[in-house]
C-alpha cells in the first residue's frame, strides 16, 4: 500500500526523517516531493501504519498528516 502525507519537511530534514522512519520494518520505500506545495512524503508499506507514522513524526516536531 502507498501512504501519502502532507508535511513541513525540506531537503535538510530528509536524512533525519529517513533515520526516524527506519524503525518501521514494514516500510519498503520512502519518497519525498519537496517541489509540491504540501511537501509530500510517500511511503510504500506492507501494512497500514498511518497513525504510527503521524505520531512518531509529530513527536519529533515534524508536521505530518495523511492526504
Amino acid at each position: 500500500m502507498i501512504l501519502v502525507f502532507k508535511t513541513n519537511l525540506n531537503e535538510d530534514l530528509e536524512n533525519a526523517t529517513r533515520e526516524i522512519l527506519s524503525e518501521f520494518k514494514e516500510i519498503d520505500k520512502i519518497d519525498f516531493d519537496f517541489e509540491d506545495c504540501d511537501k509530500i512524503l510517500r511511503i510504500v508499506t506492507k501494512h497500514n501504519i498511518v497513525s504510527k507514522i503521524e505520531s512518531l513524526l509529530m513527536e519529533k516536531g515534524i508536521f505530518c498528516k495523511e492526504l
